[in-house]
């Protein structure tokens, strides 16, 4: 089958044509600008890829999945109540399917990736923030309000770097941001003491500072880079612990900031989830990096459709 997959981004925009095996065959790239002019640019590649049998559409939330509505995602500005797959189905009569991107990645790394042969998996974006998909018992859950996975809004500690508009959230200790806030703390701390972190020299870098570029200072061996990520890594088994008791999943698979700095953050987080986790779900659980890279959003988007066929079968 052809299946056209459509990843919508803040910053950009992709439309690939592959198959229901997960091949990509075509990739057309855009900026993601006006929604008028992005609707215009999607249309237009879709009709320059000839014929397609579904399309599957990953876009952030939130959104209406079962209606097919995009609702105001805080990245797409102007993105209010779009009705995307009537529009889509009417322009190119096919079925058209929505799920938003942390799902579309649980099914494409469920599907075709770290989790495939799995019967219960979450797969967790450890990136700009932090959220996850849900496959349980063989299917997407997603819950009452199409809102299951939103595990970054969990509170972890009373206090703590801010994610997910809360202090001391999961995704406050273990998302892009969350880590530079923690790293910026720990180099104020150094300053007022009269030492300088090794990621950090004066003041006046503090807003430099990223999680990669703490990253980069701790696979040094750079110790106050190193905590900084042993920190997140703890609470990273904090939170797992909750999710593997609670969900008792065969495979969890962490991607993004986890693919890249595995190494800096396994140690404490299985330590924690030894310690918190009851032995017999811990032991069953198998917690990976992903391993789609920077193809996911792109099999994502074709995931969408393929599962969702799958499934009407």
């Amino acid at each position: 089958m052809r299946i056209i997959g459509i990843d919508i981004g803040g910053t950009k925009c992709a439309v690939v044509l592959g198959d229901d095996s997960g091949n990509i065959l075509k990739k057309v790239k855009f900026k993601t600008a006006a929604l008028d002019e992005t609707l215009s640019s999607i249309i237009g590649t879709v009709r320059d890829f000839g014929k397609c049998d579904a399309i599957g559409i990953s876009c952030g939330g939130p959104l209406n999945a079962e209606k097919g509505i995009i609702m105001s995602p805080p990245n797409l500005p102007g993105w209010d109540d779009v009705h995307i797959t009537d529009l889509l189905k009417e322009e190119f009569n096919v079925p058209v399917f929505l799920k938003n991107d942390a799902d579309a990645c649980a099914i494409a790394e469920w599907k075709f990736g770290a989790g495939k042969g799995t019967k219960n998996m979450i797969f967790i974006t450890f990136g700009t923030g932090l959220g996850a998909g849900l496959i349980l018992n063989g299917q997407l859950y997603s819950g009452a309000t199409d809102n299951a996975g939103e595990i970054g809004h969990i509170r972890l500690a009373e206090d703590g770097p801010v994610g997910y508009g809360k202090r001391g959230s999961f995704e406050g200790f273990c998302s892009g941001g969350g880590i530079a806030q923690l790293a910026k703390t720990k180099a104020m701390e150094m300053l007022q003491m009269g030492k300088k972190a090794s990621y950090c020299n004066s003041l006046y870098e503090l807003d430099e500072i990223t999680a990669k570029s703490v990253a980069d200072k701790a696979d040094e061996g750079n110790a106050d880079a190193r905590e900084v990520y042993h920190y997140s890594g703890k609470m990273l088994g904090k939170g797992l612990s909750i999710l593997i008791d609670i969900l008792n999943p065969e495979k969890i698979v962490i991607g993004s900031i986890f693919a890249r700095s595995e190494n800096l953050l396994r140690e404490e987080m299985q330590r924690v989830i030894n310690s918190e986790c009851l032995s017999f779900t811990a032991k069953k659980c198998d917690i990976v990096p992903a391993i789609l890279g920077e193809s996911i959003g792109d099999i994502a988007a074709l995931s969408v459709a393929i599962d969702a066929l799958g499934r009407e079968k």
